[in-house]
């Protein structure tokens, strides 16, 4: 019998094929099958008395030339079963619970406390200080507080409940007697009267420091990413945590203005943060930094033997991991003897180059890596905005929508195993729509894990073998903004402290395995790890889930609450609401 060209109506589309009444039904639904994608296991093609099965007769059906066939079924594969099995809420416990939920938890406030609670929560954006805390066998400190600090935080990543820090705020009064003051205030006479004495409310960039300052002994990481606090290593002169990751090194330079021919003194000093002195003519965070970093000061020349003034220029020579600004609002006031609060708008970035900010040599040294880096950004983001277009967080299209090689030609498969009648061409309705689908189909991508490690390596090699050796330092100069800590208030010796801290920051705390019996330090180590050898086990969704999730957390004391990206400019300051006061960079890195 001849061959009939008959109509396949799916989905408001129609196809032409071509149906052969000596042959089994089962080929024309392959045949139907290549022209609607739709299996045909999952197929039902309508005919005369039914539905057409595999053992039909053509004889009973009739087909005739020109006659149109309506097929129910939907196209493409069929969702594939999770590779792990589905765990409900009440079958978790609380450890399992804090990671399934993802919001951490908050601290409770006990009694004017808040400047500790934002200050610690602002921590926690170093996850690196997890490890170096955790897996220490010793942390080789003169001071209670980093072992406290440790169990702080891992009772943090533990449960869902907020966590009373009474222990370890029992330990910083112990060893900062400062932050042990009462408060003597007019508003705390009520309480004193009825025999009731409150703690006066702190500075949370002192706690900041203080906490700093005492965790100075704890042993480094080595350059990927673990702890070396064995005996021999520790001994042999190693860098600590907090000189490798949050200690930055100032060059100063000292001319005198009065006498040209003197010679310039220079000096290099460790600094844990940089200030941002904010003037009446500070309106953003990089010209408070220049303010600070080139001053004017009076002293006594040796070559004029009388006072001279001095022009102070400071640059940064080395650049840390974590960069710390303080936003220097908070002054005293000699008429009113009291300190008082500079509420003046300031803009900070949510992205900063400091190598604004840094020595000619370091900057050359950071320069082609900083470039390089600008550029991978943009090209990622193109790839992720063509990801979300197309609907493929695996980044790479399938075989269906991959584009034929740009020579045109088409690799020829074996006779044998080519399919059974040949599809024709679709008719005028089905051409439009498949000229659309070559519109919107999505180019074949790599998967983005395989980008992410190219990029690393081409990024490694612009990198000076000075820098790399320097573990913990910044190698790009580029940094993002992961945790601000403000303060809510016109007076300085009150108000309220709150933490704010970038939603990515918690990747590092997700668990990725279930390795040394759940410890919470080893975990975080494993994440660490693998982003610094550029060989991270996070899939192409992960890392858009990661990237493209722009939000933070508000850590109100023991309320913990979303806060959108686009609101981050209400803590530029300019009133008495919250106003950044300690701002936590983290360097870029491929």
């Amino acid at each position: 019998m001849a061959l009939l060209l008959v109509h396949i109506k799916h989905a408001g589309k129609t196809f032409n094929v071509q149906l052969d009444p000596d042959l089994p039904p089962a080929v024309f639904k392959n045949a139907v099958y290549h022209a609607t994608g739709v299996p045909p296991d999952r197929m039902k093609v309508m005919v005369k008395g039914g539905i057409l099965k595999d053992d039909s007769s053509w004889k009973k059906i009739g087909p005739k030339e020109g006659q149109t066939f309506t097929v129910i079924g939907a196209a493409g594969e069929l969702p594939k079963a999770p590779e792990k099995p589905i765990v409900f809420l009440e079958d978790m416990d609380d450890s399992e619970l804090a990671e399934a939920l993802a919001k951490p938890v908050g601290l409770m406030n006990l009694g004017n406390t808040c400047y500790m609670n934002a200050t610690v929560q602002a921590l926690r954006a170093v996850p690196e200080l997890q490890i170096a805390l955790a897996t220490a066998p010793a942390l080789q400190s003169t001071t209670p507080l980093p072992g406290a600090l440790r169990d702080l935080y891992i009772n943090m990543a533990r449960t869902t409940d907020s966590i009373t820090p009474l222990q370890f705020l029992q330990i910083l009064r112990q060893e900062n007697p400062q932050f042990a003051e009462m408060d003597r205030s007019e508003k705390s006479a009520p309480a004193l009267l009825m025999g009731k004495s409150m703690y006066a409310q702190q500075d949370a960039e002192e706690c900041y420091s203080a906490i700093i300052n005492s965790l100075r002994n704890v042993p480094g990481l080595d350059t990927s990413g673990r702890s070396v606090a064995t005996g021999a290593e520790a001994v042999a002169g190693r860098p600590r945590f907090i000189q490798q990751f949050l200690m930055g090194e100032v060059r100063r330079e000292l001319t005198c203005d009065e006498a040209s021919e003197e010679p310039a003194t220079v000096s290099s000093e460790q600094v844990l943060k940089i200030d941002c002195n904010i003037s009446i003519n500070t309106n953003f965070m990089l010209s408070g930094i220049t303010n600070s970093m080139d001053t004017k000061l009076e002293k006594t020349s040796p070559s004029l033997g009388r006072q001279a003034i001095y022009s102070q220029k400071s640059r940064m020579s080395r650049l840390p991991t974590y960069l710390t600004v303080h936003m220097v609002r908070f002054y005293w006031r000699e008429d009113i003897q009291k300190k008082a609060k500079i509420m003046r708008r300031v803009k900070f970035p949510l992205e900063f180059d400091a190598l604004d900010i840094v020595t000619e040599e370091l900057k050359a040294k950071l320069l082609p890596a900083s470039r390089k880096l600008k550029e991978f950004e943009k090209e990622r983001a193109e790839r992720r905005k063509v990801r979300k277009r197309t609907k493929q967080p695996g980044g790479a299209a399938g075989p269906s929508s991959a584009p034929a090689p740009s020579g045109g030609d088409v690799e020829m498969t074996d006779g044998s195993n080519a399919p059974a009648p040949a599809v024709a061409a679709p008719t005028e309705a089905g051409a439009e729509t498949g000229e659309a689908a070559k519109v919107t189909s999505a180019p074949e991508f790599e998967d983005e894990p395989s980008y992410r490690k190219k990029e690393s390596a081409e990024l490694a090699e612009l990198i000076s073998e000075e820098v790399k050796k320097d573990v913990g330092c910044s190698a790009t100069g580029l940094y993002e903004l992961v945790a601000i800590v403000t303060h809510k208030g016109a007076a300085a010796d009150a108000g309220h402290y709150i933490g704010f801290v970038k939603k990515s920051v918690f990747h590092a705390y997700k668990i990725k395995n279930k390795e040394a019996n759940g410890d919470i330090a080893t975990r975080i180590q494993s994440v660490i790890a693998s982003l610094h050898s550029g060989e991270s086990e996070m899939t192409t969704a992960e890392i858009d889930e990661i990237e493209g999730d722009e939000g933070w957390y508000k850590f109100d004391d023991e309320k913990v609450s979303d806060f959108p990206q686009e609101k981050l400019a209400t803590l530029e300051g300019g009133g008495e609401d919250s106003s950044a006061y300690v701002l936590l960079y983290k360097s870029k890195s491929a």
